[in-house]
């Protein structure tokens, strides 16, 4: 696998000038991009930074986050605080990231997007507010083991860290999640699948390929 070294900040300005002169696959209005990563690889951080350089060019677009879709704990804990198959399969509420999230960016959608649906801290609703996304608008969804679901992207972008890395860098009391990644990895193979990957093992010193 050959990477390229680079900043985070010329990797964002190269991702917004990518995503400028893409198209919707799906002929709609709004481009649907995923930043996938376990979250010690932080594909939110990256994903702000291309919000950021959306804007300056410009261009509209609103960061969502996965763990604002999670199922509510007696759903998701439903085996155990620690049970890395319900982690896998059993945490990412899909149904209500169609819903509110992909549904309004369909062809002829409102753009009136959800930005989170339940915080998994206090187990509660946000209640936030929609936000209006304007026709050319860019949704940046991040979060964990996103591309093994069935999610309309236009460019999918992969935070891969090498499994010494993930282990080093996630907290010890989540340790537990690991073999989750360790099947994310061998049956979605991100890294090849992925249309960006970018290898973040020294997050001082990333590199990519695209």
């Amino acid at each position: 696998m050959r990477l390229e070294a680079i900043t985070w900040e010329r990797l964002a300005d190269l991702l917004a000038d990518r995503l400028a002169g893409l198209e919707p696959a799906d002929g709609g209005a709004w481009l649907r991009v995923a930043f996938d990563g376990a979250p010690a690889a932080r594909p939110g951080d990256l994903a702000e930074r291309v919000g950021e350089a959306l804007r300056v060019r410009g261009r509209p677009s609103l960061a969502v986050g996965a763990e604002g879709f999670l199922r509510p704990a007696s759903l998701r804990l439903e085996h155990g605080r620690r049970d890395a198959e319900s982690y896998y399969g059993g945490w990412l509420d899909t149904g209500a990231l169609w819903r509110e999230v992909f549904g309004p960016l369909d062809p002829g959608g409102s753009g009136r997007v959800l930005p989170d649906l339940w915080d998994p801290a206090t187990d509660r609703a946000t209640r936030s507010p929609y936000v209006q996304l304007p026709p050319g608008g860019v949704l940046l969804l991040h979060g964990p083991l996103l591309l093994r679901h069935w999610f309309p992207f236009d460019l999918t972008v992969h935070v891969l860290l090498s499994p010494a890395a993930l282990r080093r860098r996630t907290p010890e009391a989540d340790h537990w999640t690991l073999p989750a990644f360790e099947r994310y990895a061998a049956e979605t193979d991100p890294a090849t699948t992925a249309d960006v990957l970018v290898r973040a093992d020294d997050p001082r010193h990333p590199a990519w390929r695209c």
